[in-house]
């Protein structure tokens, strides 16, 4: 298949079961809503070693939000239920509690019930005080800077992880300016997040290493730099890969994020060095999900 000179290869990315949620973080304004949901979405590009992957995934108008100031919704995604709850109460305490002016509400209200504020009330010192409105706890903490409004749960429900794609092309600047463009394209669709800096990953990793302690390692098929001396999956003119990986709610939700994403960088083309689109996978053997490239694009 070819989009505009940019070939679409007949591969699939590989995706596994995950648990999501998502919380809504509001603030006086829209600076420090963004703050505290960057602080709390900090060091979760990969399970691999930080325990869970999180992103925001759109700021909210204060007419979207349940106290009626700006506020933006976050997503975190986690291999098991009990990770997931932990992991948001840890980041929810650090990075959200601390944060000037913050509330944190649920953002998700169907699935398995996780604690928001129902643990992190304790700060309080016996001081907390609940409130039940429309059939929903709050929590009230007393802080420095007046109170920290916290609802009591947000829910958990089933996801997806480790949707994806590589962008291949002439150059770095090239690789990154199509990135971008498809970040950008990305970010509007709903119910995904784009986990890694900016949305973007450049050490795309493979399964196993020749270090014994490693359980991952750099996807040297996709290396420039190693065509002469690994199986390479490149091309001469291929000078640079960089891959998007997404997790999402549903295989739609993916679907749908993979599409504008591929067709925002196809948009750019062959004129612009854009060669080929590929998929990072395991041959069917880490997850149940596949995504095929062309059927998405067909």
């Amino acid at each position: 298949m070819i989009i505009n000179g940019v070939q679409i290869d007949a591969t699939f990315a590989e995706a596994f079961p995950m648990r999501a949620t998502r919380v809504v973080i509001t603030a006086q304004n829209a600076k420090w809503a963004r703050i505290a949901a960057e602080a709390m979405t900090g060091f979760a590009t990969s399970v691999i070693a930080c325990g869970c992957e999180a992103g925001i995934e759109r700021e909210l108008s204060p007419e979207e939000t349940p106290d009626g100031r700006p506020g933006i919704s976050a997503m975190i995604f986690a291999m098991g239920g009990k990770g997931l709850a932990k992991q948001l109460e840890t980041r929810a305490g650090q990075c959200v509690l601390t944060a000037p002016t913050s509330a944190l509400f649920a953002g998700i209200h169907e699935g398995d019930p996780i604690p928001l504020g129902k643990n992190l009330r304790f700060f309080g010192d016996g001081f907390q005080i609940s409130k039940r409105i429309a059939g929903k706890r709050y929590w009230r903490v007393p802080v420095m800077d007046g109170e920290f409004l916290c609802e009591e749960t947000t829910g958990m429900v089933k996801a997806i992880g480790g949707g994806n794609f590589l962008i291949l092309a002439e150059s770095q600047p090239q690789a990154l300016a199509a990135c971008e463009a498809a970040i950008e394209a990305m970010r509007k669709v709903p119910n995904v997040i784009m986990p890694f800096p900016g949305g973007v990953v450049r050490s795309g990793s493979k399964v196993g290493s020749k270090y014994k302690a490693l359980s991952a390692s750099t996807n040297d098929a996709f290396c420039p730099t190693l065509k002469g001396q690994t199986q390479s999956e490149l091309s001469p003119e291929i000078e640079s890969v960089m891959e998007i990986v997404i997790d999402g709610l549903t295989e739609a939700d993916i679907n749908q994020a993979m599409r504008v994403g591929i067709q925002a960088v196809c948009g750019l083309g062959a004129a612009n060095g854009i060669r080929r689109i590929s998929a990072g996978n395991y041959g069917g053997k880490l997850g149940p999900f596949l995504f095929q490239l062309q059927e998405i694009m067909a």
